[in-house]
């Protein structure tokens, strides 16, 4: 088989023919009437009609057969038949399509609509024009992109070969359109806060730090909505929400891209309780929307959405799944079990962080169903209000699924601008010995939470992560269109 370099000096001689009688290379206009799907679901009335009508496309299949010539047209509605005759467009210019059209290009055909007498609705072709020239050709079958890696490097391969990829991106489309409608209708409002950002905060994450010309400063790639949504609640808005990318210059794997979409919103007068109702609502409003159902298949396993779902205590969880009390045990008592059990835990580690790596090595994998997961320990969420029965508990909550994917984490948020200012000293120290995921002490935020900020609930979900889960997809570079990707050798 000739090689690409080959076959793209003969398409461009096919180009400079088809040039030389007269048609434009890459013409901006289309004719267009129909779109396939149209042709297809008009096809009675205007087959009876024998009304020319247009259609445009890319050349997926080319069958020739002495005189006459079939070829499949592909648009982003569907697939078409065309028949082109030698006596019905002339010699000349049969032979012409012949010569220059290869599988790939893209066409524009005019003719009347017909039935072969293998009953398959087919255009008979009169006129047709190139709209523009393949000089490259498609892989004949899907086996010349079977490497995962290569799919996701060439996704626009990807998506004209596989079909039931476009069809995760459609999904994802309706997942979060019918978000956004859940949450007009509850009367939150849509914002735009700034991806560029002088301090970086909102979660625990390494920032891509970027500079900034007119400033002759460094900034920040936000790594969350959090910090300026809350700062609107502090101005008055009661319910705000931004769907958004972020970034965070972390490892890459299954549930992990350095960018990604977050869906954060904040709700005066309410609490993490409120949002757990919220939650279970939103949920069942979204599946219902785009799935009509609220049991769906992941993996081979039935995943059930079906509220309420339960409210499990963190700490009850290390009793169930890793059999150990974790307030009766101290630092270093926890770190030799967490050892002990696989969990990868550093000398560094404080006793919630060893908490938490059992909790991702151990328990989540455990949950299935959707479960919600209550008070995680108050020091491994900062900006959250602390549980008036239990300092050391947050009044928190994540909601887990499919083995231990976190879906949303949420809680009721800290207004204490004297109590927020000491957790961002804590996580400053933490910074300066070495954690460079550490959250980091943001002044301005302080001095608004000083003006006074309502109690509020927050809610932030990954949608990437979602979508992997509702489309029965395996990672989240399935349902990112164009994913982070090491560049080849």
């Amino acid at each position: 088989m000739a090689g690409f370099s080959e076959i793209k000096k003969e398409r461009l001689k096919k180009l400079e023919l088809l040039e030389k009688t007269g048609q434009a290379s890459y013409p901006s206009d289309t004719k267009r009437t129909h779109t396939a799907e149209e042709a297809v679901s008009q096809f009675s009335q205007l087959s009876k009609s024998e009304k020319e009508i247009i259609l445009a496309g890319r050349i997926r299949t080319i069958r020739e057969h002495g005189g006459s010539t079939f070829f499949h047209l592909e648009d982003g509605t569907g697939m078409f038949q065309a028949y082109m005759k030698k006596d019905g467009v002339g010699e000349q210019s049969y032979q012409l399509f012949l010569d220059c059209f290869d599988i790939g290009d893209f066409i524009q055909v005019r003719g009347i609509l017909f039935e072969t007498k293998k009953g398959e609705k087919t255009l008979q072709v009169t006129d047709y024009r190139l709209l523009a020239k393949s000089l490259l050709p498609l892989p004949d079958k899907w086996h010349g992109l079977q490497d995962m890696e290569e799919r996701f490097r060439k996704r626009y391969l990807d998506l004209i070969f596989n079909k039931d990829v476009k069809a995760i991106f459609a999904t994802r489309a309706e997942i979060t359109k019918a978000i956004r409608g859940f949450l007009e209708q509850e009367k939150f409002l849509e914002v735009e806060t700034p991806v560029l950002q002088t301090m970086y905060g909102g979660a625990d994450a390494q920032p891509f730090v970027t500079r900034i010309n007119a400033f002759d400063m460094d900034m920040y790639l936000r790594i969350s909505l959090e910090l300026p949504l809350k700062r609107l609640i502090v101005g008055g808005f009661e319910k705000v929400y931004e769907l958004g990318r972020v970034f965070r210059n972390e490892g890459v794997d299954r549930q992990h891209n350095p960018d990604f979409t977050m869906l954060e919103f904040y709700w005066a007068y309410a609490d993490y309780k409120d949002m757990m109702r919220l939650t279970e609502r939103m949920f069942v409003s979204v599946l219902q929307q785009v799935f009509g159902k609220t049991i769906i298949s992941y993996e081979g396993k039935k995943l059930d959405f079906t509220t309420p779902w339960p409210r499990i205590e963190y700490a009850d969880l290390f009793s169930q799944y890793a059999k150990i009390d974790i307030s009766s045990m101290n630092r270093d008592a926890l770190f030799k079990k967490a050892k002990e059990l696989g969990a990868n835990v550093e000398e560094t580690f404080s006793k919630a962080r060893i908490e938490d790596a059992i909790y991702k090595k151990v328990i989540r994998p455990n949950l299935w169903d959707p479960v919600f997961v209550i008070h995680h320990p108050a020091e491994m969420m900062p900006l959250a209000k602390q549980s008036a029965k239990d300092p050391k508990k947050a009044e928190s909550f994540q909601l887990l699924a499919a083995g231990g994917w976190e879906l949303v984490k949420a809680y009721s948020e800290q207004n204490d601008p004297q109590i927020q200012r000491k957790a961002f000293e804590e996580q400053e120290g933490l910074f300066r010995k070495g954690l460079e995921d550490a959250q980091r002490m943001d002044a301005d935020f302080i001095e608004a939470l000083e003006y006074g900020m309502p109690p509020t609930a927050g809610f932030g979900m990954g949608i990437d992560r979602l979508t992997t889960l509702l489309t029965d997809s395996h990672s989240l570079r399935e349902v990112i269109l164009f994913p982070t990707m090491k560049p080849k050798e």
